[in-house]
């Protein structure tokens, strides 16, 4: 994998947010593989398409690709997206694509890690305010990606600080994670939530520790009556899922 940007494309460009983008997409469409099924391309979607740049042909999982300079492997809390409207529509439709998180500096890409598209529910997509009367766009109203309120388990890391990871550990890493895939939106906003909760604790954690997030819970999720037997049926699933260990009288462990 060739982590230089090709700088030629740049010809032609004079606005630096057209030039990066032409660079940074580039880039992906030609090192990039999909970490889903291991296919060696993925190709760039149709212009305009969306919430989705690239599709694998193989599987047909769609992505995003979000850019920034920076020297740091540290990821932002909040990163600048699209219309708000259209995130959300395709969040609700569960035909969301998962989004690459690039870091490059000096032409080069330093950091990029995957998030699978089930860890994106409404909670962490935040509205902007509508652009002023007086901008050429008035009115429009776009979103930023809350990434600091995605679990980290979720950050799948492709390059860290210049070093490419072997395909089929981010493979293996990517699959481990995206099984934790939930068919519906409450399933998805419990699972991230939960994780959050989990990662908060030690290494060892208790049930009684975590039933101290039940105000938290109950805040995000008011409708629901029974948070702390939505607490056990999320610990017990993300057992069975391999994400943590029970050790019996309601202590548990987490897997590496």
């Amino acid at each position: 994998m060739n982590l230089r940007f090709n700088t030629s494309l740049a010809e032609g460009y004079k606005s630096p947010s057209q030039i990066v983008r032409v660079m940074t997409e580039d880039w992906l469409a030609r090192n990039m593989y999909c970490p889903i099924c291991g296919e060696t391309r993925i190709r760039q979607a149709e212009p305009n398409a969306p919430v989705k740049d690239y599709v694998c042909e193989q599987c047909k999982s769609q992505y995003e690709l979000k850019s920034q300079k920076s020297a740091s492997d540290i990821f932002p809390k909040s990163v600048a997206d699209g219309v708000y409207d259209t995130m959300i529509k395709r969040i609700t439709s569960l035909d969301n694509p998962s989004f690459f998180f690039m870091h490059y500096d000096r032409f080069e890409v330093n950091n990029l890690i995957i998030v699978p598209k089930c860890f994106f529910t409404p909670c962490i997509i935040f509205k902007r305010k509508p652009l002023r009367e007086t901008a050429r766009r008035a009115g429009w109203v776009g979103c930023n990606i809350l990434l600091g309120d995605i679990p980290k388990i979720a950050k799948i890391s492709i390059i860290h600080n210049g070093n490419v990871r072997k395909i089929e550990d981010v493979i293996q890493d990517y699959n481990r994670v995206y099984s934790l895939q939930k068919m519906t939106l409450e399933g998805r906003g419990w699972l991230v939530d939960v994780l959050q909760c989990v990662e908060k604790l030690d290494t060892d954690f208790s049930l009684k520790q975590m039933y101290e997030f039940v105000p938290e819970l109950s805040f995000k999720h008011p409708a629901n009556n029974h948070i702390h037997d939505k607490i056990r049926q999320q610990l017990q699933f993300l057992r069975d899922k391999g994400i943590i260990e029970f050790k019996g009288n309601g202590f548990y462990k987490k897997i590496k």
